[in-house]
C-alpha cells in the first residue's frame, strides 16, 4: 500500500483529487476508491496500482468528478 501511496503522490501531474484517492490494501488486494478529475488519472492510479499487487489484485471504484467551471455572477 505504501509502494502505490509513494508512486501516486510521485505524479506530480496529478490533481489534487487524484493525490487523496484512498487506497486500502486487505489479504494481498488493492482496492482503489475517491473521486479524480479524468479517465487519464483513473486509470494512471490504476496502473500504479497494478505495477505494485500485481494483475488481477486490484478492484478500481474510482470515480471520475470533472472540475466544474465556476459561474460568472
Amino acid at each position: 500500500m505504501q509502494k502505490i501511496r509513494k508512486a501516486v503522490m510521485a505524479d506530480k501531474g496529478l490533481s489534487t483529487y487524484a493525490h487523496n484517492v484512498k487506497i486500502i490494501s486487505q489479504g494481498g488486494k488493492v482496492t482503489l476508491k475517491g473521486p479524480v478529475r479524468s479517465e487519464e488519472e483513473k486509470s494512471s492510479i490504476e496502473k500504479m496500482a497494478t505495477d505494485v499487487a500485481g494483475a488481477g489484485n486490484v478492484t478500481n471504484e474510482i470515480t471520475i468528478k470533472p472540475e466544474t467551471p465556476k459561474k460568472k455572477s
